[in-house]
C-alpha cells in the first residue's frame, strides 16, 4: 500500500468513496456533483487543505482531508479532519490507521497545532478508533446552520 497526495484524476474514486461514507452518516446525503465540485476545490488550492490516498495495486483504497483554517485560541493554523474512509473491502487492514497516521504528520509539517473532527455520537467503531490515535472527546458541541448559496 502506498499514501500520495490526490490529484483531479482521483476524483471519480474519492466520490465513490464518499458515496460510503455519507451512506453511514447521519447529516450527509451522497451526490457526485456536489462532492466532485469540493474535492475539486480542494485540490486544486493546497492553502484550502489537501487529500490524500491510500493505493493498494494502483486502486484508491481510502482517503482522508485534512482542512487548514485559523484558531484564535491557539493563534495558530488548525487543521479540520473533514473526511476519512476506507473502502468496506480493505477495513480492516491497518489502512485507516496508515492514512490517520499520515495526516496527523502532514497537520504537523504544515504548523498545525490541533486537529479537530466530527463523527456521528453513535459510531462506537469510529471513536474507539480515533481515540486509539489520541483524539479525545471535547466539551464542544458542534453546532450547524446550514445556508442557501448559488449553488
Amino acid at each position: 500500500m502506498q499514501i500520495s497526495q490526490a490529484d483531479i484524476s482521483d476524483i471519480p474514486a474519492l466520490c465513490e468513496l464518499l458515496a460510503t461514507l455519507f451512506a453511514q452518516e447521519a447529516d450527509f446525503r451522497p451526490d457526485y456533483d456536489t462532492q466532485s465540485r469540493g474535492l475539486t476545490h480542494i485540490i486544486s488550492h493546497s492553502e484550502v487543505g489537501l487529500i490524500s490516498v491510500a493505493r493498494k495495486d494502483n486502486r484508491i483504497i481510502g482517503m482522508v482531508s485534512l482542512l487548514y483554517t485559523v484558531s484564535t485560541a491557539l493563534g495558530a493554523r488548525v487543521a479540520l479532519l473533514e473526511d476519512m474512509v476506507v473502502a468496506p473491502d480493505a477495513r480492516s487492514s491497518g489502512t485507516g490507521s496508515k492514512l490517520l497516521e499520515h495526516a496527523i504528520k502532514l497537520a504537523q509539517l504544515n504548523g498545525c497545532g490541533r486537529i479537530t473532527l466530527l463523527t456521528d455520537h453513535d459510531n462506537e467503531s469510529a471513536l474507539r478508533f480515533y481515540q486509539r490515535h489520541g483524539f479525545c472527546l471535547s466539551a464542544m458541541i458542534p453546532l450547524r446552520l446550514t445556508l442557501k448559496t448559488d449553488r
